[in-house]
């Protein structure tokens, strides 16, 4: 099949659902039976290549160092579709079965979804969401790995696009982890984190990027958290079609039950990438008042939004010496009242090297513009001190309710931050000191709106001058215009 066409082909499986269940609820079915059957296509190819091997040994071809994963008798994809009554009784059994046989990687992996309840979904409609995908063969010969991860992604773009509301719980706009990627840059052997992972494209991108670079990306070290059950299964299943199998994606709600400890302190990472959830309200604002971890660095937010809880978790998991960040969040972040406070001694302790205000859409299925704020510890000596910001507002590529960002936004972006310098209407580095003299706002307009770094600004007085100057020649001009007429 060519890229597009397995595309359609997965996807028709989700209008096997239509009018069955909520356009939200499809991806916790289609995810788990499209990964059930490629383990069960991956382990025949594996089988057969086995039994070659041993020359016809059935017992040799079964040994689990032969496959990826094991299933077990009963388990399989044709058990079920040999099924014809009680089959979500049928595929939750296979599924729980395969978990079990591969606990240390698969544990959990295919979620809670409700197969059993036949008022949802009936033998009939299950059948042929079976018989739809028993069409092809999701073996690695016939689908690699980079065929599948990509249909995988395409499918979580769709999901996202038909889901409505449920859409920004797992699904961060592609062109935004792109540039958020490039500009962490990690490097191979690094250990890169996103506390609130949905459905892991940050992570996953971090390591495609190495790849397309020609550098190692299996040293990599993956780390996620996602309180969602359904959305965290989907990332180590996002993970696992890519071909990606070292990481660590933990189910568990990052602020009041950290996933990643170490020594009984928070586990510390060279990057970290953010979409966090932005301006919830339930959230345990007491026991952040008094962190066991630590992380009320600069205070504690106020109850209404934990923005700066993430934040401050955030800068609490950097590694010491080269830690690196990059997050994900609406413009109130840099100047609401109520946040002052902790975003001045954020500022003050030098940790802010960027901020990069983005257009208007790019959160998903709402208008609001994004930014990108970006944390480092231990800035080079050029860079202390100072923060650059810059206005990237124009710099988005809007389409019908949505926006991206187009290969010369995501260049052009990505150039000023790595050149770090004063660029006309685009760019410009500020104080540290001037920025807490307005009480740490990060305003992006309040430095950047009609800015030209190259011209001083003038007095009224030099202002007046220069017009009435400019007037007479003008006037002159024009006089001399009207004679030649005569």
């Amino acid at each position: 099949m060519t890229q597009q066409q397995l595309e359609k082909y997965l996807w028709g499986a989700a209008t096997q659902l239509r009018g069955t269940i909520d356009a939200g609820d499809y991806k916790q079915y289609i995810f788990p039976l499209m990964f059930f059957k490629r383990i069960c296509d991956v382990y025949d190819e594996e089988f057969e290549k086995a039994l070659e091997e041993g020359d016809g040994d059935l017992e040799y071809a079964a040994f689990a160092e032969h496959h990826h994963f094991l299933v077990p008798n009963g388990a399989h994809w044709n058990d079920i579709r040999e099924t014809t009554k009680n089959v979500g009784i049928a595929i939750q059994d296979a599924m729980r079965n395969i978990e079990k046989a591969n606990p240390e990687t698969l544990y959990g992996i295919f979620g809670d979804a409700s197969w059993t309840n036949k008022n949802r979904l009936s033998d009939e409609t299950l059948t042929n969401l079976i018989e739809h995908y028993s069409q092809h063969k999701l073996n690695l010969e016939n689908v690699p790995d980079d065929q599948l991860g990509n249909a995988y992604e395409y499918l979580i773009k769709e999901f996202a696009d038909d889901s409505g509301h449920t859409a920004a719980e797992f699904y961060t706009n592609r062109t935004v982890v792109k540039l958020m990627t490039m500009i962490m840059a990690p490097q191979p052997g690094e250990s890169v984190y996103d506390p609130t992972c949905g459905s892991g494209g940050l992570l996953l991108n971090c390591a495609l990027h190495l790849r397309d670079e020609g550098k190692e990306y299996r040293t990599l070290k993956l780390y996620g958290q996602e309180i969602n059950l359904i959305t965290s299964a989907i990332a180590r299943m996002n993970m696992f079609m890519h071909g990606i199998e070292e990481f660590s994606i933990v189910r568990g709600d990052t602020l009041a039950n950290p996933a990643f400890l170490q020594n009984d302190e928070l586990k510390t990472f060279n990057v970290i990438l953010a979409n966090p959830p932005y301006s919830i309200k339930a959230w345990d604002q007491k026991a952040f008042t008094n962190d066991r971890f630590g992380r009320n660095l600069w205070g504690t937010p106020p109850p209404s939004c934990a923005d700066y809880a993430f934040q401050q978790h955030i800068q609490k998991s950097l590694d010491p010496s080269n830690g690196r960040s990059i997050s994900l969040w609406p413009h109130g972040i840099l100047f609401r009242e109520s946040e002052a406070e902790m975003r001045s001694k954020m500022i003050e302790e030098d940790f802010v090297e960027c901020v990069i205000g983005l257009g208007p859409n790019l959160f998903y299925n709402s208008p609001m513009e994004a930014c990108l704020l970006i944390t480092k510890n231990n800035k080079s000596k050029d860079k202390q001190g100072k923060v650059l910001i810059i206005n990237a507002l124009k710099e988005v590529k809007q389409e019908k309710n949505i926006a991206f960002l187009e290969k010369q936004h995501i260049n052009k972006i990505f150039h000023a931050y790595k050149e770090f310098k004063n660029i006309d209407d685009f760019s410009k580095i500020v104080s540290n000191e001037e920025l807490l003299k307005n009480k740490g706002s990060l305003n992006i307009a309040q430095y950047l709106s009609n800015v030209d770094t190259n011209n001083p600004v003038l007095s009224i007085d030099e202002a007046f001058s220069n017009w009435t100057s400019q007037s007479k020649t003008l006037e002159k001009s024009l006089n001399g215009l009207f004679k030649i007429l005569k």
